[in-house]
């Protein structure tokens, strides 16, 4: 697994809104930290662009990223937002280059589409906070996000629940959002589950949309394949009338109850404030102790 080069001061930042539109004043709060930084920032010609849903067209859309993966001088290439779209131009873009030369993506949500052709092709990628976010970040959420732009040593430690399963476990990184997973189980992007360490993380879902989700990963094998699983974020999600009658907790504890595995809940990733940028593609440890837990890239 290549891991892109490190930024530098004077590095470029390239923006694109492979997905859903996005308001300017989002996207020029990002310019201005990212220049805080030492780096600098452009964004591609329909990153505040509109239509229908989206930022541009199909073909809009795949021209800003294709125009991303070939420019000489991006060293990292920063989604918006999510939202959806990835899944409609990954197929379009020419990876030639992104193969020769690897460089940062970095999004979360529906950019998890990203992060899937990006481990297919053997390259880390970042899950991390986007433009969209960033003026309602944790500060935690943004200097990971920055470390990891950088190569500085960091790990994540997360409170102690009742819910966890204790354990050691080390592994590469892999995950993202659940609905992604789901839908590029069986397809030529889904992720080698392998021996890794999955983290989840979703929003406004129907509970039983989570456990069917669930059910899909555990009847394709995944729980026994992987050597931990950490739950990020699982935000707004909904019920119906009558309830489902099971936690999202219950729900995933089902599915892993004959898994000797470690698992991790209240992880900080995902549609939340405190989003930590995670390397997927990385070697990391994960404890889980009557403490807590901590991860650490190894």
């Amino acid at each position: 697994m290549r891991r892109p080069n490190n930024l530098e001061k004077g590095d470029l930042i390239y923006i694109v809104s492979p997905a859903k539109s996005i308001d300017q004043a989002s996207v020029e709060f990002a310019k201005q930290l990212i220049e805080s930084w030492g780096f600098i920032a452009e964004g591609a010609a329909h990153s505040l662009g509109e239509y229908n849903y989206f930022s541009g067209n199909d073909t809009d859309r795949t021209s800003d990223f294709q125009l991303a993966i070939d420019h000489q001088e991006a060293k990292a290439i920063l989604c918006a937002r999510g939202g959806y779209g990835c899944v409609r131009i990954v197929d379009e873009l020419n990876w030639s280059n992104f193969e020769q030369f690897p460089k940062w993506i970095i999004g979360f949500s529906d950019i998890t589409v990203l992060h899937h052709r990006a481990q297919r092709l053997s390259v880390m990628s970042m899950h991390a906070t986007m433009p969209l976010n960033f003026s309602v970040n944790s500060k935690q959420a943004l200097e990971t996000f920055r470390a990891a732009l950088t190569g500085e040593s960091f790990s994540i430690s997360v409170p102690v629940s009742s819910l966890n399963k204790l354990g050691i476990a080390r592994g590469r990184l892999v995950g993202g959002n659940l609905s992604i997973i789901y839908s590029l189980i069986g397809t030529t992007d889904a992720y080698d589950f392998k021996d890794s360490i999955l983290f989840i993380e979703d929003l406004s879902e129907q509970l039983y949309h989570i456990d069917r989700m669930l059910f899909a990963l555990k009847k394709a094998g995944v729980f026994d394949e992987i050597k931990a699983l950490v739950i990020g974020g699982m935000t707004d999600l909904k019920d119906t009338n009558p309830s489902f009658g099971m936690t999202y907790e219950e729900s995933i504890l089902e599915k892993v109850k004959e898994n000797n595995l470690p698992v991790c809940f209240n992880f900080p990733s995902g549609h939340i404030e405190d989003n930590r940028a995670m390397i997927i593609g990385a070697m990391v440890e994960l404890e889980v102790n009557e403490q807590g837990a901590k991860l650490c890239y190894i």
